[in-house]
């Protein structure tokens, strides 16, 4: 991704409208996934706080790799400006780190991965979530945050739900716990419930949001979902495939907004509860995003049938339009409509 004048000026835009934010200021936070599309604009978020507000924010970055750490940061951050230390979410070793607040994002998102590697899409959530629960109840009055997804909410159609209507953080369907590709819904239900549990058993304070579909600058090359590989497309001057109607209803967020979202939740919202993150400006169809797309950079969308092994990998949710009434609750907004952020998309990458 490029970072330039006009990235930062977003930056900016988002990181002012954040309530409460000062309440990060002189503070230590942990973050993991930080060089994923939801977090590393969190990161920089924090980058700019401390740059041009002199917020005093120490930031510790875990994950396997520094240098691919310094790399993704190597324009945002210098390598004084935050420490980094080993972290597995596969792996049930806590960081030995102190933090005031713990934003935990690392999991696996990626549909055909979830066919190669459901083992380790379903524990990864579990087992790398507690090790940080363990830590957040090690440092008493701190906070966690755990990214979470809009898949919790399975298929409603077997309930009585306004099936195409907006999803609201009660309101859970069905998933088929007998498919392997329910390793990651699955895995986040499972999380979310520890996550109770952690609250209830040892008073550690935790709060959850659910994602619907990030889209942005910040997608990795190797990212193989649906949105991701259109905008990997279009950059690149290719037509657009798709390999379905793509009458699918989403709710998408860009990624500043979903990071102001993120910190919105950690600094502001209730422990315990659950928030869903929703543009309701950017409402639309899977096809409608792709379209967006093509006329933006000038290609064309085709269609093709899909494999039966692409099809196996496809999220099987009808409908994914969450309701953020909640989240918009706590005086979060959003600022990028989809045009835009698309237009921003295919700018900065």
């Amino acid at each position: 991704m490029k970072y330039c004048k006009e990235y930062w000026d977003d930056v900016r835009l988002v990181a002012g409208s954040i309530p409460g934010i000062d309440k990060l200021y002189n503070k230590k936070i942990l973050i993991t996934g930080a060089t994923g599309m939801l977090c590393s604009p969190v990161v920089d978020i924090i980058a700019f706080l401390n740059r041009e507000k002199n917020a005093g924010i120490k930031l510790t970055i875990a994950g396997r790799s520094e240098q691919r750490c310094s790399e993704r940061f190597k324009d945002a951050l210098e390598s004084g400006d935050y420490e980094f230390v080993q972290y597995d979410a596969n792996s049930a070793s806590k960081p030995d780190v102190k933090a005031d607040y713990i934003i935990h994002g690392a999991s696996n998102a990626d549909n055909k991965r979830f066919l190669k590697e459901p083992i380790e899409t379903l524990l990864s959530n579990i087992i790398g979530l507690k090790a940080l629960l363990d830590l957040a109840a090690d440092n008493k009055g701190s906070r966690l945050l755990f990214v979470s997804s809009s898949e919790v909410y399975g298929n409603r159609e077997r309930f009585s739900y306004d099936a195409d209507g907006e999803i609201a953080e009660d309101e859970y369907g069905y998933v088929d716990i007998l498919s392997s590709r329910s390793c990651y819904p699955s895995g986040k239900r499972a999380a979310e419930s520890l996550c109770a549990s952690y609250i209830d058993e040892y008073g550690v304070d935790a709060v959850i949001v659910r994602p619907g579909y990030i889209y942005g600058p910040t997608i990795s090359a190797s990212d193989s979902r649906a949105s991701a590989a259109f905008t990997h497309d279009a950059a690149a001057g290719r037509d657009i495939v798709m390999k379905s109607k793509g009458d699918q209803q989403r709710s998408y967020c860009y990624m500043l907004d979903c990071a102001s979202a993120l910190l919105s939740v950690l600094l502001n919202g209730a422990c315990g509860d659950a928030y869903n993150i929703s543009n309701k400006d950017s409402i639309v169809s899977i096809r409608d995003v792709a379209e967006c797309l093509a006329k933006e950079s000038g290609v064309n969308v085709v269609f093709e049938i899909p494999t039966d092994a692409e099809k196996k990998s496809f999220n099987p949710m009808k409908n994914s339009v969450l309701d953020a009434t909640k989240l918009e609750n706590l005086g979060w907004k959003a600022h990028f409509s989809l045009d835009e952020g698309i237009k921003r998309t295919l700018k900065f990458l």
